[in-house]
């Protein structure tokens, strides 16, 4: 059973829910009679253990996986029933693995994005142009517009990603562990665009494994444990000892970041690790 702890948003007023849905992949189900709503213009961030449904329901949210039972609504509608670029009209998705085509330039990636809004015979139009100047501005890429993907960094190539996804023109982006294989700055450096664009006004779900990234930069977030929802709400109130091990299986603390204020875990080790943390834990309860 879902625990809803509170947050902004609900399945009344959200553009985008799942209803008593039923997904996965064949006959192996991983998630059954699931219902959550993405609160609009929210950053919300889904976090679990491996194997707990998290991509499955981003996969699902994204019209990639049908449900088998159920539907996942977007915009009042079942997407199902809408048209492949229609939904890519209003949902963009940055993949967990996205591979460019070899010899591609930036700027000719970032274009692809503008694929939705193009028809039988429509020209590249000044709208067109813009649109890629404006994503490739806005995730600071333009400077590389001449270069090859293949040739960037690992994190300039997410940015890229990135920049293709926003200039598809969409309000909500889907996002599937957008930091995986990049290096902690790098990692900040995505973390922080996206807060960008969640405060210009993009609904923002993404599926991270970083409990402290999520508790620092999302919104609202959703955390998930055998193919369920089993808690919602702010960071505050999601990202507490007792849910994480419960979750998780790991014995933490739950301090404040010393930056942002939000909810930081810190494991619980062995030894002079968990004796620390226990005499940590005693100095605080006295203050």
């Amino acid at each position: 059973m879902t625990t809803f702890l509170g947050g902004p948003g609900g399945p009344g007023g959200a553009r985008l829910h799942v209803d008593s849905a039923t997904i996965g992949y064949g006959k192996r189900l991983i998630c059954e009679d699931l219902s959550v709503a993405i609160p609009d213009r929210s950053f919300t961030v889904i976090v679990g253990p491996n194997a707990c449904g998290k991509s499955t329901l981003l996969r699902g949210l994204a019209r990639l996986l049908k449900p088998g039972a159920g539907q996942v609504v977007l915009d009042g509608a079942d997407i199902s029933s809408f048209k492949s670029k229609e939904v890519a009209r209003r949902v963009g998705l940055l993949p967990q693995t996205s591979i460019a085509p070899d010899g591609i330039t930036v700027a000719e990636l970032v274009a692809r994005g503008r694929y939705p809004h193009q028809g039988f015979g429509r020209q590249w139009t000044e709208t067109d142009e813009q649109a890629v100047l404006r994503a490739m501005n806005h995730t600071a890429v333009s400077a590389l517009s001449g270069r090859l993907v293949d040739e960037l960094s690992g994190g300039q190539r997410q940015r890229v990603w990135v920049a293709m996804a926003l200039a598809q023109h969409t309000d909500i982006l889907l996002l599937d562990e957008p930091t995986t294989f990049l290096d902690i700055a790098h990692q900040i450096e995505l973390m922080e665009l996206f807060t960008d664009l969640h405060h210009a006004g993009h609904t923002l779900v993404a599926v991270l494994h970083d409990l402290n990234h999520a508790a620092r930069y999302g919104t609202h977030l959703i955390a998930m444990k055998d193919g369920q929802v089993v808690a919602e709400g702010t960071p505050d109130q999601v990202v507490t000892a007792d849910l994480v091990e419960e979750v998780f299986g790991l014995p933490c603390l739950v301090v404040p970041d010393p930056v942002a204020g939000t909810p930081q875990v810190v494991p619980l080790g062995r030894d002079r690790t968990r004796q620390r943390s226990t005499d940590y834990a005693r100095e605080e309860s006295r203050t």
